[in-house]
């Protein structure tokens, strides 16, 4: 965490001096009031001016970028990442040479990475911020495959009047296949089992 100590004829002298230095706005420092200014004798002689101490408060994206560096380091894996800002959310796009270690299978390891990148970089935040974790496009890729099996099996089921079950998937992937069927017609969808072998069953009307 940055900090810095700084004095200036009032408190308000001080924090806005400091500010400058750091190159940042008052809502992302922590303010600690060292010595409040003295005025001395005759209003000169002994004059103390304030002394503040500003501590940069740890950003959650500076918290996320710190994890996944530790990470990556200690797996010796050749990736790279951006970081992306969109609306409340903070979008984390990972590419490299070995970024498929960190899909894993069916983007198991991509999902667990996400939610300790969520875990560390939101710790002690008050209004957590919600990060999404993709590498190269994979969430995208995989949505759109998910999709077109959801409505392929859809109608398969719609045909033959039989219930069918998809193999199991994460809370994330079984968000997909329900949004995708919520308005098709013929068809409902509902989960069963428990994680991680929870899944889909897409079902006929009657």
């Amino acid at each position: 965490m940055r900090e810095l100590e700084v004095t200036g004829k009032t408190v308000e002298d001080a924090i806005n001096l400091g500010l400058e230095k750091l190159g940042v706005k008052r809502e992302d420092v922590e303010v600690e009031i060292l010595e409040q200014p003295t005025k001395g004798i005759l209003g000169i002689f002994g004059q103390k001016p304030a002394r503040v101490r500003l501590k940069v408060k740890s950003k959650v994206s500076d918290r996320a970028k710190k994890f996944l560096d530790d990470v990556i380091l200690a797996m010796g894996l050749s990736v790279n990442y951006e970081l992306f800002q969109r609306d409340e959310q903070l979008l984390i796009n990972l590419y490299g040479n070995d970024v498929g270690v960190l899909i894993g299978h069916r983007g198991e390891t991509l999902d667990a990475l996400q939610y300790l990148v969520n875990l560390a970089a939101n710790k002690n935040e008050v209004l957590p911020r919600r990060i999404v974790l993709d590498a190269q496009g994979y969430r995208e890729r995989r949505e759109k495959t998910l999709i077109r099996l959801a409505e392929k099996v859809a109608v398969k089921v719609k045909q033959k009047g039989r219930p069918y079950a998809l193999e199991p998937m994460t809370p994330q992937e079984r968000r997909i296949i329900h949004t995708a069927l919520q308005n098709f017609d013929g068809v409902y969808t509902y989960s069963e089992g428990e994680d991680p072998n929870r899944k889909v069953i897409i079902a006929p009307k009657h």
